[in-house]
């Protein structure tokens, strides 16, 4: 099994990594309670990771993309509707919110969304974009957009 703990500047230099498609299969992007994980490699084909899209089952604004690196490791989690997230600390975040890997506690905390990063978190479609963009996916898998988005 792949190790879940990395070093702090581990999980920065594999989020700051250039990422790409792994092939160039077709995903739809998920109806309610559905979810698509696509490969990715690093440039130098030396890394693989995951980039995860998941749609709630009854509320379809429920939308969650995640990074992961070495099949476990969730590197950066967007989370676009649901409860509000508690963090170690206690303090509460509500949603949307960034989850970002932290040493020690892995994707435990979570962060307000960066408005300058994304600018239209309403738009899930366009969200999906911006995050592939914070998480350096340069070449990015083809993914129809559906019609309930």
């Amino acid at each position: 099994m792949a190790e879940a703990n990395l070093s702090q500047s581990e999980a920065d230099a594999l989020m700051s990594m250039e990422k790409r498609r792994a092939d160039d299969r077709v995903y739809d992007f998920p109806d309610c309670g559905g979810i698509i994980a696509v490969p990715l490699i690093s440039a130098d084909r030396r890394e693989s990771f995951l980039l995860d899209v998941s749609r709630g089952r009854i509320d379809l604004a429920k939308v969650k993309y995640q990074n992961r690196a070495r099949q476990v490791v969730v590197l950066v989690r967007l989370d676009l509707a649901g409860a509000p997230h508690r963090n170690p600390d206690d303090s509460e975040i509500s949603c949307p919110h960034l989850h970002i890997y932290r040493e020690g506690f892995g994707h435990r905390w979570a962060f307000p969304v960066p408005a300058d990063k994304f600018p239209n978190i309403g738009d899930c479609w366009e969200t999906l974009s911006d995050f592939m963009r914070y998480c350096n996916i340069t070449k990015r898998p083809e993914i129809r957009r559906s019609l309930l988005i």
